[in-house]
């Protein structure tokens, strides 16, 4: 039986994936560079510092690590504080409601830095459903590799085989897999460029899962 769920953030929580957009964008045009689409793709799911670390080795950027994190981070907390349109994805509040009233353990394992992910729960509520937050930047590879799934696994207090993963991007599910969690694949956009295909089930709405059927899965 299924004892503990573990979400991932951007694009399965929240919808910060257009801000996210936004802001990052706004970044490397202050830097001089232009990301296309298809490289951009490829960060999805990856820690802010592997990202940084992709951009400089990418496009030759020479400024040190840190200073790339912080001012990157500073214009997404800018367009996140400006931006009263962002939500919840349709639906997952209800579904943590519900695997919440029922016991059901439920953890954060997202890319994101604690900043971003603080803000987040902070502005929707979601502290008290969730036992931990663990955000990539407390690992030295970000998904595809499983470190942070295993590290979730083990804060559950269960086994893999005990834990489910909802994931929306293609390096989320692989780690996912690596990480030996049954994963849920979660698109919520038909257009969406993420290869969920990798998923042991998908899903296109929340309304598709709730506690009884999460927890009997095998």
């Amino acid at each position: 039986m299924i004892k503990s769920v573990i979400f991932d953030m951007d694009g399965v929580v929240v919808d910060t994936e257009p801000l996210s957009h936004r802001a990052n964008f706004a970044f490397y045009k202050s830097l001089g560079i232009e990301v296309t689409d298809d490289v951009y793709t490829t960060f999805i799911g990856n820690s802010d510092r592997n990202i940084i670390q992709k951009v400089k080795n990418i496009y030759g950027v020479e400024a040190p690590e840190d200073e790339l994190l912080e001012k990157g981070l500073k214009y997404y907390c800018e367009a996140f504080d400006n931006d009263k349109t962002l939500e919840l994805m349709p639906g997952v509040k209800k579904l943590i409601e519900d695997l919440y009233n029922n016991g059901m353990t439920i953890l954060l394992a997202s890319s994101s830095s604690k900043v971003k992910i603080d803000r987040v729960f902070n502005r929707f509520g979601l502290d008290k459903y969730f036992s931990h937050k663990i955000s990539g930047q407390d690992f030295e590879f970000s998904k595809p590799h499983p470190a942070i799934f295993l590290e979730a696994v083990a804060k559950s207090g269960f086994t893999a085989n005990e834990c489910v993963v909802i994931e929306d991007s293609t390096n989320g599910v692989k780690a996912a897999n690596a990480a030996g969690v049954f994963c849920i694949g979660y698109k919520n956009d038909e257009h969406s460029v993420q290869d969920i295909s990798l998923a042991d089930m998908k899903i296109s709405d929340f309304s598709q899962l709730d506690y009884e059927k999460i927890k009997s899965l095998k």
